[in-house]
């Protein structure tokens, strides 16, 4: 283990083991979520989606901060993408058991916030598989852009400040490895299979839940990143 392997694991250890061992400090956590859903969610995806990315990096490079990767502009990124997410599983979350009903399908509504049954599992499938359709490749398209954006202003904090080159940065992406294996095969294979798990847990647990996901995509997306220089 090397000494940054270190570092990181006592910092993670620092930033989580409170709300493990002190009872006071997860009431907190739990209030502040309840009635503050938008600022926990950009803390969340802040802090948990910028960890995984790091391991991503850790991974394919050695590293968990290089000299581009802009640990304070990525934070600032992910916490409002974050927000974005929470927002994407609040309209579908209610929104696909609706259509569910409107298309015949008795009680939809209330059978995705009742006891687990077959029917509520299918309607998470259904949720899952909308938002993923939907939502996650502009997501993982706009994630990108903002990836790319940072790493060309040298991960200095001017890139919040610097007008994104949209059509530059879209040119330059690599579409082959973004729709081969990131939207073809981390979507259907991974996200939605996830989401239908996240969308069967209690409405206070989801975005935590789909935070700590963040990790996951943090290292997805540095597996995508080799292949892509591959």
């Amino acid at each position: 283990m090397k000494k940054s392997d270190f570092i990181f694991l006592l910092v993670a250890t620092a930033i989580f083991l409170p709300f493990f061992i002190s009872n006071d400090a997860y009431e907190w956590y739990k209030t502040f979520n309840a009635t503050h859903g938008m600022v926990m969610s950009f803390l969340k995806f802040a802090i948990l989606s910028t960890m995984g990315e790091m391991i991503g990096l850790r991974i394919s490079t050695g590293v968990y901060i290089n000299r581009t990767f802009g640990i304070i502009p990525r934070m600032v990124v992910w916490g409002l993408l974050g927000m974005a997410i929470n927002m994407a599983m609040i309209i579908f979350s209610k929104g696909v058991p609706m259509f569910m009903e409107y298309m015949g399908m008795a009680n939809a509504s209330s059978t995705i916030n009742g006891e687990m049954c077959f029917e509520k599992i299918m309607i998470a499938l259904a949720i899952s598989v909308a938002m993923n359709s939907i939502f996650a490749p502009v997501f993982m398209t706009l994630h990108k852009i903002t990836d790319t954006h940072i790493g060309h202003c040298g991960g200095s904090v001017k890139a919040l400040l610097t007008p994104i080159p949209m059509k530059r940065i879209m040119t330059e992406l690599n579409w082959a490895v973004l729709w081969g294996f990131v939207f073809k095969k981390t979507i259907p294979f991974f996200w939605i299979p996830a989401h239908t798990i996240t969308f069967l847990l209690a409405p206070q647990y989801q975005v935590l839940f789909a935070a700590l996901l963040g990790v996951m995509l943090g290292i997805l997306l540095s597996v995508a990143a080799v292949a892509g220089r591959k």
